[in-house]
């Protein structure tokens, strides 16, 4: 969650984005997918924002422990009449996340709902706590100086 201090709420430059925006006629492409990620039992669940973008449009892939999601919304071109305001983004958006190497990045899954796309990694298993056995030590026998 954004929180913007008191004191800016007055920014320059998002009134030049606005200003721009009102001149050309483009609205400002986000920045990459809102994402919200947290553990969960022995795994860790991330959820992509993907509001109106198809499942098919989706493409989750994980090479070399970075986590890359690319969405693609198509521009509609086929609206008759002529456009009062366009402020929903299209092309293609991508975020990657840099996954640590105690993930284990061959058995990720992802599922989509409600322009909702959920990913989970789950730990590793060299990389879970494990419970260690504590043994007696042998019974030491004494040497007789005699």
């Amino acid at each position: 969650m954004e929180v913007t201090p008191m004191g800016m709420m007055f920014d320059p430059f998002r009134d030049l984005g606005r200003f721009t925006e009102q001149v050309l006629g483009t609205a400002a492409r986000p920045s990459g997918l809102p994402v919200d990620a947290w553990r969960d039992g022995d795994g860790f669940v991330v959820e992509f924002d993907v509001p109106g973008i198809a499942p098919d449009a989706l493409d989750v892939q994980v090479d070399h422990d970075v986590l890359t999601v690319t969405a693609e919304r198509p521009e509609v071109s086929d609206q008759n009449g002529q456009w009062v305001i366009a402020e929903r983004p299209h092309g293609v958006f991508r975020r990657q996340l840099s996954l640590g190497q105690h993930l284990d990045t061959e058995h990720i899954e992802a599922d989509y709902h409600s322009g909702v796309l959920r990913v989970r990694i789950p730990v590793a298993e060299t990389a879970k706590p494990r419970k260690i056995a504590i043994g007696s030590p042998a019974p030491q026998h004494a040497l007789d100086q005699g």
